[in-house]
């Protein structure tokens, strides 16, 4: 539907984002390797699969289906699932939310929280997914569930901030990030629920944001606020 630009948003606690950074790097190197010789069969391995989750019963043993090439433990699949992508576009929109959004909710967290919050809401995204869908054998992959977390404390850090966005992946337009995210918010409930069952795991989509909005009330820094519309100058030392 869109794909974010930039935002007007600048860092206040932190020099550079590098775990945004680190993240994205993370995701490009293991998307590379997924397309040598061996790589797509031995990703499939490390795919989220909701019926053998359960069937392991988040045990350290793994529930070796059909898609699996190597012997995996079910439990690490909801660390693995959001380090793999299906295309250059699947990769390309996650990491674009990612490093619009994810910089300044970095910037809000600080360096480590930021990194488990990003973590957190990874596993909890894939976590309702497989709960919403137990006996699903369809493999999930993406960090769209994760990205999702950072959307969710986005929108409630900085709803008032502008956004260059390319609406249909072609037009520009400059809005708000809470008419951005909203958007985007709407698209997933309206296929949560009119859209016929598909390889998309929305389920995950709403569950990561939900988790990262829940995240970032308690996991932000001392004196950062709720619904700014930038950050306020640093502080003078």
């Amino acid at each position: 539907m869109f794909i974010p630009v930039r935002d007007a948003n600048r860092l206040r606690f932190i020099g550079f984002q590098w775990v945004t950074v680190a993240i994205i790097a993370i995701n490009l190197v293991v998307f590379a390797l997924e397309f040598t010789p061996t790589g797509q069969t031995v990703a499939a391995s490390f795919a989220l699969i909701p019926s053998e989750l359960f069937r392991a019963g988040f045990s350290t043993a793994s529930a070796r289906g059909p898609f699996d090439a190597l012997v995996i433990p079910e439990m690490a699949t909801l660390f693995t699932y959001s380090i793999l992508h299906g295309d250059i576009i699947h990769i390309a929109t996650n990491m674009m939310f990612l490093w619009v959004f994810g910089d300044n909710v970095e910037d809000a967290l600080g360096h480590r929280r930021f990194a488990v919050f990003y973590i957190l809401c990874g596993v909890a995204a894939g976590l309702i997914h497989a709960l919403a869908l137990p006996s699903s054998k369809l493999p999930i992959i993406g960090a769209s569930g994760a990205v999702s977390g950072v959307i969710g404390a986005y929108l409630l850090l900085y709803p008032n901030v502008r956004v260059w966005i390319l609406a249909l992946r072609i037009i520009p337009l400059n809005i708000t990030a809470a008419l951005c995210l909203g958007l985007w918010i709407a698209s997933q409930i309206g296929m949560l629920l009119f859209a016929p069952p598909s390889r998309v795991a929305i389920w995950a989509h709403v569950g990561g944001f939900v988790v990262g909005a829940l995240l970032v009330l308690v996991m932000r820094r001392p004196g950062v606020g709720l619904f700014e519309k930038t950050l306020p100058p640093p502080p003078v030392a």
